[in-house]
């Protein structure tokens, strides 16, 4: 189905694979990218579950948007075993500007196709999305 604020479409492995890191914890990541040439949101990377939070900072590109969803293992205060999924609006300052409006317009109906999202962070520098921030919004 169209996003009806940009004209994207949402490719079906893109639901696919989320429900499989949701359901069956097959993945600890999945990096998304519009594909400018046919329209729509695609899975760009998949990440192993062996791969740790570094492993998928350092998928993002430092000059190129993204959306990406992470899910993070922590332990609560309680010394309780939880797990939460992010989903990450990366828009790099350095990245176009149509690229940036095209993203943000694709935003909100990108994460509501993915149902089961915890957290949003919206992320422009690497600083914005450290693993201390994230563990921090997980509690």
């Amino acid at each position: 189905m169209a996003n009806s604020a940009s004209g994207l479409a949402v490719n079906d492995e893109c639901k696919f694979k989320f429900q499989e890191l949701k359901t069956r914890r097959g993945f600890r990541f999945i990096v998304f990218k519009i594909d400018d040439k046919a329209m729509e949101i695609k899975v760009e990377r998949l990440g192993q579950t062996a791969e740790g939070y570094e492993d998928f900072a350092a998928t993002l590109p430092a000059d190129e948007c993204r959306y990406a969803v992470y899910d993070l293992d922590f332990v609560t205060d309680e010394n309780c075993q939880k797990s939460k999924i992010f989903f990450f609006s990366w828009s790099p300052d350095t990245a176009r500007t149509r690229s940036k409006m095209l993203y943000a317009s694709s935003k909100d109906r990108f994460r509501r196709e993915l149902d089961g999202i915890q957290c949003e962070i919206q992320a422009t520098d690497p600083s914005e999305m450290s693993l201390d921030i994230i563990r921090a919004r997980a509690h």
